[in-house]
């Protein structure tokens, strides 16, 4: 097979102008002018750097047990790789106790614009309760901070793996992108808490039929989980004729966090609570995670068509969803004792993928 780029659609570069535009964006507040000198001379190193593409100006030849030796990899993206390693051995050490990621998805919290915490953070504690009293380890990872806290980013994924499986990295190697001030990424210690959990518990509300945004861009960056490739130096970094052909040569699709339990908690007050938790258990299942039975994937809504000021009110009489939360995090809980114990594996068949991808 001929292998062909489709190429075409990216812009030109910015000019000198419309780039000092946006560097100097940051700066606005009034404040900043007495450093009008040193804010000119940051500006002109960084124009150098995007005109030069210094993506990762910190960078570490790959060493033994990559695929070319000689490469040289960005030396942020080897720190987070070595702790991926570190906290897959954790994972499978079944001398460490049991450990749930518990997943705040709502962009909702009262140190920002809204000034309230969201229902799905006050379902995450009683989940949080009812795991620690079976001795669970529990992390809690609030993507509301994406919303309230200075220089939180998830950055948007950028699609490598349509261009081939090969060129999406495992971990992402696209983020920090010095040259274009894509930094502050999040995902590198995201990937960590993934890997290190035995089992993961999302709680989201919908918001326009759909997880809310910070819940998505973190789906999105968790593709390289995924079939995702652990060695960059075989794709010599973003080279996408090489992935390709490592693509159409065979690849194996390895899925990096398959084996894991999970469940859902999914509450709207209107419409789409179903979509919205089918599509995480299809994104789950198809990642290799196992669903921990039928209460351990949960829709429903709180204050159905009533108004949105008084659905705290609403959660604290609804009794029934409070106790369907803790089903999901007690079935969480036996599903992930089971799995450690090798009985649940026990009694799947192992099957080949007619399809694999």
């Amino acid at each position: 097979m001929m292998i062909k780029l489709r190429t075409g659609q990216a812009p030109d570069k910015l000019t000198r102008h419309d780039f000092s535009l946006r560097f100097r964006a940051a700066f606005i507040d009034p404040a900043f002018y007495v450093e009008e000198h040193a804010i000119s001379r940051l500006e002109a190193i960084a124009w150098e750097a995007y005109i030069d593409g210094r993506k990762a100006p910190i960078t570490e030849k790959a060493g033994i047990g990559y695929a070319d030796p000689s490469y040289k990899l960005s030396s942020e993206w080897v720190e987070t790789k070595r702790k991926l390693d570190v906290a897959q051995l954790h994972w499978a050490d079944q001398s460490n106790p049991s450990r749930v990621l518990l997943i705040c998805g709502s962009a909702r919290n009262d140190g920002t614009c809204p000034s309230e915490i969201s229902k799905t953070f006050r379902l995450l504690q009683i989940a949080k309760e009812t795991l620690e009293k079976s001795d669970i380890q529990v992390d809690v990872l609030d993507l509301s901070l994406l919303t309230s806290e200075y220089g939180r980013n998830i950055h948007p994924c950028k699609g490598c793996v349509s261009t081939a499986m090969p060129l999406c990295h495992w971990p992402c190697s696209c983020y920090p992108n010095h040259s274009l001030n894509q930094t502050n990424d999040w995902m590198a210690e995201i990937y960590e808490r993934w890997t290190k959990a035995h089992a993961v518990i999302i709680l989201s509300p919908v918001y326009w039929y759909q997880s809310p945004s910070p819940l998505k861009l973190m789906i999105d960056r968790l593709v390289c989980a995924d079939g995702g490739n652990p060695d960059p130096t075989s794709t010599s970094g973003k080279n996408a004729a090489k992935a390709k052909k490592l693509e159409i040569a065979g690849w194996d699709y390895p899925q990096h966090l398959a084996g894991r339990a999970y469940g859902l908690v999914i509450h709207g007050d209107v419409t789409g609570i179903e979509g919205s938790r089918r599509a995480l258990s299809d994104w789950l299942d198809w990642m290799g995670f196992i669903d921990a039975g039928a209460q351990s994937k949960l829709d429903r809504f709180i204050g159905y068509y009533e108004p949105y000021a008084n659905s705290h009110e609403a959660l604290d009489k609804d009794e029934s969803i409070q106790e369907e939360t803790r089903n999901v995090a007690r079935a969480v809980a036996k599903t992930v004792e089971e799995l450690r114990t090798g009985r649940l594996q026990a009694i799947q068949p192992i099957l080949s993928k007619p399809r694999p991808k």
